[in-house]
């Protein structure tokens, strides 16, 4: 008997000191996906693969990638001890796991400063269009299993052509527009470009009384130091390890990780405006009054101390904007304006959405989560959000500033 094993392959990084003092390095953990989530809780299932403190994290997991190929080549022969016969075990990578920024470096992508932000999908575009109405409108539709069918192919033309432009001259500004234009950076191969971009600066430096090489000397030089850079490799096995991996897709494979997204995301910003607006209107004892007397009974909010809120409401962490979430709609019925009171409605649906552990009927479950993502209301109240905020940056500079937002 045949058995696939497919491993949730999760990477981040990580301090390897017991006190606060940051002493990073990157570890990557797998997890057998056919184990019961109640059983993927456990620390005894979650299982060590490498660790390092100085190697990049593509190069760990071109290893990872390595080591799943030559063991799906090959098989592992295990006993089942429930038949009471040998079997082969074929592992095929399932997802993978990780923070926001983690991803995106999994993705080749740059982040969110470029015109395309996500590394899911192709949406975004200019800032001119981005602001318009048609251009905010579409930053909610999007179908992302049609643009991820050829998204890789996509990336890996566009980083050939960053080392295509690494060799010319007046490189630094033409690579860092081809990042923020495509939203592509490939940290696998990133120190090649820099040094090519920085060798490619000393050739074509003039010295005093010495003449200058000919771009076609420096061309040359270059391609040939690309060459001892790739070591014997070909391109593709430079780049990207993730952009060859049989079975799976960076791109639909990297599901988003809601605690920073949903929590220290959009209900963080909204939380910091909505308190902007008690203390502006100084509602913000009745807040904690309403708070402090809402009956919790039935909910899974734990995290609802009413004190602790309102003074450090500056400094609060995912626990507690789950929690706040399921009960906002009826702390700030009366003492906010309507589009904020829609706002709070649609992401507590949103929040209890995303937090399910058992999904027993899984198109319905899709129709409730997208009509909550595509609601207009939910757009608007978006909108109203960001233009707020606009105003609010306008006016700190001669009114007091809104709280803090940051996250401890």
């Amino acid at each position: 008997m045949v058995y696939t094993v497919p491993p949730i392959i999760f990477m981040d990084d990580v301090s390897g000191n017991i006190s606060k003092q940051w002493n990073q390095h990157h570890v990557i953990y797998m997890l057998n996906a056919n184990l019961p989530c109640e059983m993927l809780e456990k620390e005894f299932f979650v299982r060590f693969v490498t660790s390092s403190p100085h190697v990049a994290p593509m190069e760990l997991m071109r290893a990872m990638k390595q080591s799943i190929s030559f063991v799906a080549t090959s098989g592992v022969v295990a006993w089942d001890c429930k038949d009471n016969e040998e079997v082969l075990l074929i592992p095929c990578g399932l997802f993978l796991a990780g923070d926001n920024p983690m991803q995106a470096e999994e993705c080749s992508h740059a982040g969110l400063n470029c015109n395309y932000f996500c590394w899911t999908c192709d949406i975004g575009g200019t800032k001119e269009f981005k602001a318009s109405e048609n251009g905010y409108s579409s930053l909610f539709t999007v179908s992302i299993q049609e643009i991820c069918e050829h998204q890789k192919a996509l990336q890996t033309t566009n980083i050939r052509q960053q080392f295509e432009t690494a060799l010319k001259s007046g490189v630094t500004e033409k690579i860092k527009n081809l990042v923020s234009t495509t939203g592509i950076r490939d940290m696998a191969s990133t120190s090649i470009i820099n040094t090519l971009v920085e060798l490619g600066k000393k050739l074509r430096k003039r010295a005093a009384g010495t003449q200058a090489m000919s771009e076609a000397d420096v061309t040359a030089a270059l391609e040939k130091e690309f060459e001892e850079l790739l070591r014997g490799n070909t391109l593709d096995d430079t780049i990207n390890p993730l952009l060859g991996m049989d079975g799976l897709n960076m791109h639909m494979d990297t599901p988003t990780e809601i605690l920073h997204t949903v929590l220290l995301g959009v209900v963080k910003y909204f939380w910091g405006q909505t308190v902007f607006l008690l203390e502006k209107a100084k509602l913000m004892d009745i807040f904690q009054t309403h708070l402090h007397s809402v009956d919790t009974d039935g909910l899974n909010a734990p995290c609802l101390g009413a004190d602790y809120i309102c003074h450090y409401k500056g400094s609060l962490i995912g626990k507690h904007f789950k929690s706040l979430a399921q009960v906002m709609l009826f702390l700030i019925y009366d003492l906010v304006p309507s589009t904020v009171l829609d706002a709070w409605t649609i992401i507590g649906e949103l929040v209890v959405l995303v937090w399910h552990t058992n999904i027993l009927n899984m198109e319905a479950y899709l129709v409730s989560l997208y009509a909550n993502i595509d609601s207009r209301s939910h757009a608007e109240s978006f909108r109203q959000s960001y233009l707020e905020r606009s105003r609010i940056s306008l006016t700190s500079r001669h009114n007091a500033p809104p709280v803090s937002l940051s996250a401890s």
